[in-house]
Formats: C-alpha cells, sequence, structure tokens
C-alpha cells in the first residue's frame, strides 16, 4: 500500500479558502480524497494557538479526523502586526517523514514551500501533492509539485 504523509498549513488554507469562497474547509473531505487507498504515515496540521474555545474545539476535530495538531502562540506585535509562521516547521517535518512516505501531501499555497517541493523531489524521490486554492497558489509552488490540485466546492464545507 502507498505510503503518505500530510502537513496542512491551517492558517494559510483558513484564509485563502475564506478569500476565494467565503466559505471553510472540510477536514473530513480532504482526509477522505488524500488518505483514499493509502497508509498515512503522519498528518500534522500546523495551527496558531490563540487559546479561544472555538479555536480548541476545531483543533479536537482535527486529532479526531487524524491530524497530530502542532500550535505556536499567536504573537501580537506592537505595531500591530501579527506573527504565527510554521514554514520551518513544516520544512523541517516533510523533510523528517519524507524517508517513512511514498507521497507527501501539502496543503498550502505559499510559494516559499516550492524549494521543499523540489528538494523532495528530488533528492528524496518522492511524489509531492499540493492542495491549494487555485487562484491564490504560487505559481513556483504549483510548479514544484508532482500534481496540483485545487480547493474547489468538492473541499468546502456546505
Amino acid at each position: 500500500m502507498v505510503k503518505v504523509a500530510i502537513f496542512v498549513d491551517v492558517q494559510n488554507v483558513y484564509y485563502t479558502v475564506r478569500q476565494a469562497y467565503k466559505r471553510n474547509f472540510d477536514y473530513n473531505k480532504f482526509w477522505a480524497d488524500a488518505t483514499a487507498g493509502r497508509e498515512v504515515v503522519k498528518a500534522i496540521a500546523y495551527a496558531i494557538d490563540r487559546g479561544d474555545r472555538k479555536q480548541q474545539e476545531f483543533q479536537n476535530i482535527l486529532r479526531a479526523i487524524g491530524f497530530e495538531v502542532k500550535l505556536k502562540p499567536y504573537i501580537q506585535r506592537a505595531d500591530g502586526s501579527a506573527k504565527g509562521d510554521w514554514d520551518v516547521g513544516i520544512t523541517l517535518d516533510a523533510i523528517e517523514y519524507a524517508e517513512q512516505a511514498d507521497v507527501i501531501v501539502l496543503v498550502s499555497g505559499d510559494g516559499d514551500f516550492d524549494l521543499l517541493v523540489d528538494k523532495i523531489r528530488q533528492v528524496h524521490g518522492k511524489v509531492v501533492e499540493v492542495y491549494g486554492v487555485p487562484q491564490l497558489t504560487a505559481n513556483s509552488l504549483m510548479n514544484a509539485a508532482n500534481e496540483f490540485k485545487g480547493i474547489d466546492e468538492r473541499l468546502l464545507l456546505s
């Protein structure tokens, strides 16, 4: 059976799906799509922890689906901007688990990940699938992947 490792940039998916469709991503439908006929060796959702109850309930839903949830504290800067970036953590985990998986699934539209996708494909010889909102996903990331799977109606909550 094909082994898959899944890495979800929760903030990126939330904001791009909201911007494009004014709806929410359906993690259950995504899980069914990404794992069909595959053995999951690792699935991690990377999120920002603001400590509110609604967010904790969402994190528990992700855990129930099968994700390990990694949290980073929400940082509000003095100038009003916010920080909550998981790019390095996602990159390190994806490279680590590339050894154990046949397919790496990355859910993000962030073009910074094109280097990671290239590295996993070239150095580790793995297939990389990227899920992202087509109009809000960097072309460089789409081009780097073996397969780009657009987030559309089929992966949204009703």
